[in-house]
């Protein structure tokens, strides 16, 4: 499964660097979060909802990231973020952040569902399962 690319615009803030004027190597991890949180509100699915209602919440289970050119301060960046594939209890994305046409950062990241309370893993709710079936048939 391979879904569309979606992209979020990121700009590059004073707190993001360090003594350099460099993104601090950490934020980029930063960066992919927002992605990701926004392409699930972009599904209709809040945070703070599926833990209330679905008791779920996601953890990063791993992460491999790729460095390849530095992002400094103030500068206008898009992450993308496309889900490679989805199981019962995970979903694994491939995210980059670019500025311009600049691949600057690309990861694969995996998301483990847990259970908020137990922080066990815990099925994908069913709501989410049929949206990314149905952004698996958008892209054929």
């Amino acid at each position: 499964m391979v879904t569309r690319e979606f992209c979020w615009p990121v700009r590059v803030y004073y707190e993001d660097t360090d003594s350099g004027g460099v993104v601090y190597y950490a934020n980029y991890l930063k960066f992919m979060e927002r992605c990701r949180t926004e392409w699930l509100r972009d599904l209709g699915f809040e945070q703070d909802q599926l833990i209330e209602h679905e008791k779920l919440i996601f953890a990063v289970r791993s992460i491999a990231v790729d460095y390849h050119k530095p992002a400094r301060f103030n500068d206008a960046l898009t992450v993308t973020a496309t889900v490679q594939k989805s199981g019962k209890v995970s979903i694994d994305f491939f995210q980059t952040i670019m500025r311009g046409e600049e691949l600057l950062c690309e990861g694969h990241i995996r998301l483990a569902s847990l259970d908020s309370e137990t922080l066990r893993p815990k099925a994908l709710p069913q709501e989410i399962t049929t949206k990314l079936e149905q952004l698996k048939k958008e892209q054929h």
